[in-house]
C-alpha cells in the first residue's frame, strides 16, 4: 500500500499548488470518505474538460502544473485527483482504459479521426478496505450541455461513466481496460496514443518531450 501513498515526480502532492487545493480537507472534523468525495467534486467541476490537447511534455503531467490551469482532459484530472488523495493520506492509483464517446463527437472525430478516446483516465481510491473507481473527467456544466447527469462519487461504489444521456441515447462505452498504475505511465501513454491516433502524430502537431 505504500506505493499508493508516496510522492512521485508527477504526483507531487507536497507542492504548494496541490497543498492549496487540499487545505480545506486537512481536518479531523471530516472522515476519509467525506474528504475523498469533497476533493472529487472540486476537481470534477473546477477544471473544465478539454480532450483536444495532446502533449508529451512531461512537465505538463505534474499535478502541480495541472493545478495552475483551469481545464484539462481526463488524464490530467485523474492525475490531479490522485495526487490530492495521496496528499490527504488516502491511497490512490491511476487506471486507464479505452472508451467510445457517442454524443457530441463531431469535433472529436475531426481532431482525432475517431470517436475512440484512449487512454481514458480515472482514479482508484482505497476506502473502507476496498478499491473504488472515481472518474472526475466531465465537469457539471459540460454534462448539462450534453443532457447527461454529472457523475457522482459516493465513497462506497464505483463511479466510472454515464452510459446514457437523459434521452436514453448511449453516451459512453468502455472498450478495453488497461489496468492500474501507481504513477503516471508516460511511455505507455505516448505509445498508446501514437498507435491509435497516427494521423495526429504524422501531422507534427505533438510535442515529443519524453
Amino acid at each position: 500500500m505504500k506505493n499508493y501513498l508516496k510522492k512521485t515526480i508527477c504526483l507531487d502532492f507536497d507542492s504548494k499548488e496541490v497543498q492549496a487545493l487540499i487545505a480545506e480537507f486537512k481536518t479531523n472534523d471530516i472522515d476519509e470518505i467525506e474528504k475523498a468525495k469533497g476533493i472529487y467534486l472540486k476537481i470534477r467541476d473546477e477544471w473544465r474538460y478539454n480532450p483536444y490537447s495532446i502533449s508529451f511534455d512531461a512537465e505538463k503531467y505534474k499535478a502541480s502544473t495541472i493545478a495552475q490551469r483551469d481545464e484539462g482532459h481526463c488524464v490530467d484530472k485523474a492525475i490531479l485527483l490522485a495526487a490530492c488523495l495521496r496528499g490527504l493520506n488516502i491511497p490512490s492509483r491511476l487506471r486507464f482504459a479505452k472508451v467510445t464517446n457517442h454524443i457530441a463527437v463531431e469535433k472529436l472525430t475531426e481532431r482525432f479521426g475517431t470517436n475512440v478516446l484512449t487512454p481514458h483516465g480515472m482514479v482508484e481510491v482505497y476506502l473502507n478496505q476496498k478499491w473504488l473507481k472515481a472518474t472526475p473527467a466531465f465537469n457539471k456544466e459540460l454534462c448539462e450541455m450534453c443532457n447527461v447527469k454529472p457523475l457522482e462519487f459516493d465513497g462506497e461504489n464505483d463511479s466510472m461513466f454515464q452510459e446514457y444521456n437523459g434521452d436514453g441515447q448511449q453516451f459512453m462505452e468502455y472498450l478495453e481496460d488497461y489496468g492500474h498504475f501507481d504513477d503516471v505511465p508516460l511511455t505507455f501513454m505516448r505509445d498508446n496514443m501514437m498507435e491509435h491516433y497516427p494521423e495526429v502524430f504524422n501531422s507534427n502537431k505533438v510535442d515529443y518531450s519524453f
